[in-house]
């Protein structure tokens, strides 16, 4: 075979297995160069579509300040995968690659990222660089990544509905038993509202707003080694038990049972549920007023404790690029203080620095502190084949909970028997 039709084959072997083992070979040598340029070069950046507009704030600033000019492209986020391998076994990977926090330690592994380790240690605040995410971007010992963005899941609540319904606008649930009250408070009064709302036929959403739940009860859904699912277990099976007792109950919006994630959390922004379990960022977009005044809070488990779906995306240096140095003053420059705090912070945003997370905008809206504060008790999972498992709408995990929350009888025998198959795919089946 020759070796431009070798390549070809190659290339696309390495989209269809997503990284699983084709980029292990070349895997780059360490690199002592800890340069920054800003001379005018354009720099090449993917990222996928949920980070869409989270990039180009940035991105807007960086080109606006700087000579270098960076040329973003944005992807659908179910081809993201597959664009990456593509490009990995083609070495056209770009500049800068903007990944998923839980796909991080796939690509850390597999060279898809330059070594920036020797840049990333002249940080002098490299110690409070997010811990789950630098984790996430290490591999034996060496770092392929920063954090690029942290997304916290946390229990937002409409403390206009709180009042509305009796109940303290400052207190939110502290365990499960006590939201299902409230959400009964809420749902009593009328008129389309509800107490409670989550998305049940979108993979990711269901994992972020009742993972938490179930580790702040104390239990497990994945082994630490991310091979193998723990999901059988009595806690999450009254967790997701609550679930389905709360659509039954009419506590929950009927549109739930097939909410994919697009529109997900366009209830609770209008004013219409009370309470729903939900990713950081959404503060964001959400437009308060008399009738939506946001209140945060850790998610909170059966009887009591709390949690959080530490989430976001880790940032590095394309494995073939030849504008190393550019790139990293990019990154040198989004993790500096100045941008953290007057660009994210400004804007709502969660810093990836612990040692900004009372800054000045911090002080003005005490909900940042308390999602920085969940940034570092939360629990980030890492699997291999974790995009597969758990975010796939056709995957184990997917078919697990649709039977769980909606099927009939109790969860935790329906977990049970969902289990092996959500391990074997784990495990690459």
């Amino acid at each position: 075979m020759g070796r431009s039709r070798a390549s070809t084959v190659a290339a696309l072997a390495c989209a269809a297995v997503l990284l699983a083992a084709c980029q292990k070979a070349t895997t780059n040598p360490a690199s002592t160069d800890i340069s920054a340029t800003d001379d005018g070069t354009t720099i090449t950046m993917w990222t996928r579509s949920l980070m869409g507009s989270f990039a180009e704030q940035l991105i807007d600033e960086y080109n606006a300040t700087h000579r270098n000019k960076i040329k973003l492209t944005v992807m659908p986020d179910d081809s993201y995968q597959q664009r990456i391998g593509a490009a990995a076994g083609a070495h056209q990977l770009p500049d800068l690659l903007a990944v998923d926090v839980l796909y991080a330690p796939n690509y850390a592994s597999k060279g898809v990222f330059l070594d920036m380790t020797a840049r990333v240690d002249t940080l002098p605040y490299r110690a409070e660089l997010a811990t789950s995410h630098m984790r996430a971007a290490t591999h034996e010992g060496r770092a392929y990544g920063v954090p690029f963005d942290i997304d916290v899941a946390a229990l937002f609540y409409n403390k206009a509905l709180f009042i509305a319904a009796g109940l303290d606008g400052d207190t939110p649930p502290s365990s499960l038993a006590e939201l299902h009250t409230f959400a009964k408070r809420i749902n009593e009064l009328g008129d389309g509202v509800h107490g409670f709302t989550f998305a049940g036929a979108c993979p990711s959403c269901m994992l972020v707003s009742t993972w938490p739940m179930i580790w702040a009860s104390g239990s497990s859904v994945l082994n630490e080694e991310g091979t193998a699912s723990t999901i059988d277990n009595p806690i999450a099976g009254d967790v997701l038990d609550l679930y389905g007792r709360m659509y039954a109950e009419g506590l929950v919006p009927p549109s739930a049972k097939n909410e994919s994630g697009p529109t997900w959390t366009r209830e609770f922004s209008n004013g219409r549920v009370g309470m729903q379990a939900m990713g950081a960022t959404a503060l964001q977009n959400i437009r308060e007023g008399t009738e939506l005044q946001v209140g945060v809070a850790a998610v909170p488990g059966l009887s009591g404790g709390e949690s959080s779906f530490v989430g976001g995306d880790v940032l590095g240096i394309g494995a073939n690029s030849r504008h190393a140095a550019q790139a990293w003053d990019f990154i040198s420059w989004m993790l500096s203080e100045d941008t953290q705090v007057n660009v994210l912070a400004l804007n709502k945003n969660v810093t990836v620095r612990r040692d900004l997370a009372n800054n000045v905008y911090a002080e003005q809206d005490p909900r940042l502190v308390i999602l920085t504060k969940l940034a570092g008790l939360g629990q980030t999972p890492f699997a291999v084949n974790f995009g597969k498992t758990y975010n796939d709408p056709n995957g184990p995990w997917m078919f697990a909970v649709a039977d769980a929350v909606f099927g009939d009888g109790p969860a935790a025998p329906t977990l049970e028997r969902h289990n092996d198959d959500i391990t074997r795919s784990l495990a690459g089946d």
